[in-house]
């Protein structure tokens, strides 16, 4: 066997989720990964690549300020659908649910190149929460050739949806693989406003970046912070702040030269794992940290009105809070001042995403699919 395989990211979540594999494909005879990055994030993707040794074999480094869904839509179909001219691989992976994962997956299907979609079938059963990522999916899942689905409810909704059983494969979340692998390597942070923070002392992590969370949620939300911050001793609050203007002007404006609130750059992936680690409770509307917390056993509450991860809620660690001051202050503090309470939650999740062989199981879908002609057969046979 003899696979060309592009590898498309642009975030930093993507590349996160898709380092695993990226590097289990380098590990495996006759499967060649290229990896494509488009630079929906510039400086947080390749801080991410880095982490795991993946250096872009091309760079598309379409970010700019306030960039609308219009310009990383059409940047990213013109930038990838050139460099798949160029590369002509037989076979493009893309991951989630980003404006670069649909714009790269129509680019392939634009040209009749099968793509494997990386965490499929996740559904909130609203088109508009969250967005556009939603429609991202449907629209990428409809045009996927493989399709690998993190969980048993995944696949039921693809099932459901009426595609081919035979081309679904359940293979965990990817982002556990590199979570673990991460945590391996990661000891102590680097960042020095994470090492002022007492040995005694909690730390309460907070993201927030969906378009969702824009305006009146996020003041919400930090006014739900300012009263558990206020009500709580001991505790602090690690806030890496998105690169959004939207949120960074919030932030800043509420949250800005309080007492034990480390409002920072985004962090690199090492300093977000032992974040993650250190952390007491986490809320974010974040949907890989829903994940990422079940593993570690850390109780996130998400902050957002619909979950597309709802093994999370049902066999993990999180709680659903939207964006209800009221809400976010009870349930914080309901976790923060009762061990019973905190454990409870703890010992009744189970790992719902897999167990970190999630990129092992991707590469043995590909090569399953090259056996059986399924890439050959996506278009017809191609020159």
């Amino acid at each position: 066997m003899d696979l060309l395989t592009c590898c498309v990211v642009g975030t930093r979540p993507e590349a996160i989720k898709m380092a695993p594999v990226i590097m289990e494909l380098r590990k495996e005879c006759g499967m060649h990964p290229y990896v494509l990055a488009t630079g929906q994030h510039a400086e947080m993707l390749r801080q991410s690549l880095s982490f795991f040794q993946i250096l872009p074999d091309a760079d598309l480094a379409i970010m700019r300020d306030r960039q609308s869904l219009d310009y990383i839509t059409a940047s990213v179909l013109s930038g990838v659908g050139e460099a798949l001219d160029k590369v002509r691989p037989d076979l493009v992976l893309v991951h989630g649910d980003t404006s670069t994962t649909f714009a790269s997956a129509l680019a392939a299907f634009y040209r009749r190149i099968p793509v494997g979609h990386v965490e499929a079938g996740l559904r909130s059963g609203n088109l508009y929460l969250p967005f556009p990522e939603e429609a991202n999916r449907l629209l990428v899942d409809r045009i996927s050739t493989l399709l690998f689905a993190p969980t048993e409810w995944a696949k039921n909704n693809l099932l459901a949806e009426g595609y081919d059983a035979s081309k679904i494969w359940v293979t965990g979340n990817t982002v556990i693989d590199a979570l673990l692998w991460g945590i391996e390597k990661v000891k102590s942070p680097n960042l020095p406003e994470l090492k002022q923070i007492p040995e005694t002392d909690r730390i309460l992590l907070l993201t927030a970046h969906r378009r969702e969370s824009w305006g009146e949620p996020l003041y919400a939300i930090c006014r739900a912070l300012r009263q558990i911050l206020a009500e709580e001793d001991g505790l602090w609050a690690v806030i890496p702040v998105h690169k959004n203007p939207a949120v960074r002007e919030i932030m800043a404006k509420e949250l800005y030269g309080m007492s034990k609130v480390i409002l920072c750059e985004p962090l690199d992936y090492p300093d977000f794992i032992w974040a993650m680690k250190r952390s007491t409770l986490i809320l974010s509307d974040s949907g890989g940290i829903q994940e990422e917390a079940t593993a570690i056993k850390k109780p996130v509450l998400v902050l957002r009105e619909v979950t597309e991860r709802p093994e999370a809620l049902n066999s993990g660690t999180a709680i659903l809070v939207g964006h209800d001051t009221e809400k976010i202050v009870t349930e914080s503090l309901r976790l923060l001042r009762s061990n019973e309470a905190y454990e409870e939650l703890i010992e009744r999740s189970g790992y719902p995403f897999g167990t970190g062989d999630a990129a092992k199981r991707i590469a043995t879908a590909i090569k399953e699919a090259v056996q059986k002609g399924y890439l050959r057969d996506a278009f017809g046979r191609r020159d």
